[in-house]
């Protein structure tokens, strides 16, 4: 039974934008960081004048969470939409489409696969060849997601093993390389998430393709 994943994709697509904001806030405030003495205190009121970066940090990781959790739903939707169409395409069952984003180490390959064989299900010809350049748009932000995860931790573990001013700068550039390529991925994301909405919604309802 197809459902729709129209109301869903809207609200991710506004939480990745809302996620873009503090990405960009919380980049200024490293950049700033760079050019603040980091022998007074990073909390200090004095230094980032009156935002409460515990406040800030927490709004930011609440946020990233709603937003894994509707992505998810949305993206265990139009993996059971899938089955419809093309179930025999599909390489793992719909449930690991939510587990696939928990394993550690394989949820860096994990829902890219799944997300490709719903592409596949999701166009007017679910058997036909890959076009060319067709899974760019996946490929691509999968690549900026995956390795922002992963230059995230880095970061994390650079400021938590900080002692000196190098050790904290060095920290703050990877947590800046960090967030670049996280905004960069939520840009591809909700670009991946209107076009995949958008082929499903076409090939449900019968009107004129989606770009592809």
């Amino acid at each position: 039974m197809l459902r729709n994943p129209n109301g869903l994709s809207y609200a991710v697509m506004v939480l990745l934008a809302a996620d873009i904001v503090f990405d960009v806030l919380l980049g200024a405030i490293e950049v700033r960081f760079l050019f603040t003495d980091v022998t007074t205190d990073f909390f200090d009121p004095a230094v980032f004048g009156t935002l409460d970066l515990n406040v800030a940090y927490s709004m930011a990781f609440t946020l990233f969470v709603a937003t894994g959790i509707v992505f998810i739903v949305w993206f265990h939707r139009l993996r059971k939409n899938a089955e419809v169409w093309a179930g025999d395409l599909q390489s793992r069952k719909p449930g690991w489409a939510i587990g696939g984003w928990f394993i550690p180490l394989a949820n860096l390959w994990i829902p890219q696969g799944i997300a490709a064989d719903i592409w596949r299900a999701s166009r007017w010809q679910p058997y036909a060849a890959d076009g060319k350049g067709e899974m760019t748009l996946l490929r691509s932000w999968w690549t900026f997601f995956a390795v922002g995860m992963v230059v995230d931790r880095i970061a994390a573990q650079l400021y938590k093993r900080a002692e000196t001013a190098e050790a904290y700068t060095t920290a703050a550039y990877w947590s800046l390389a960090a967030y670049a390529l996280d905004i960069v991925a939520a840009v591809l994301a909700i670009l991946f998430v209107r076009r995949l909405t958008s082929m499903q919604h076409a090939k449900a309802t019968g009107m004129i393709p989606a770009a592809q």
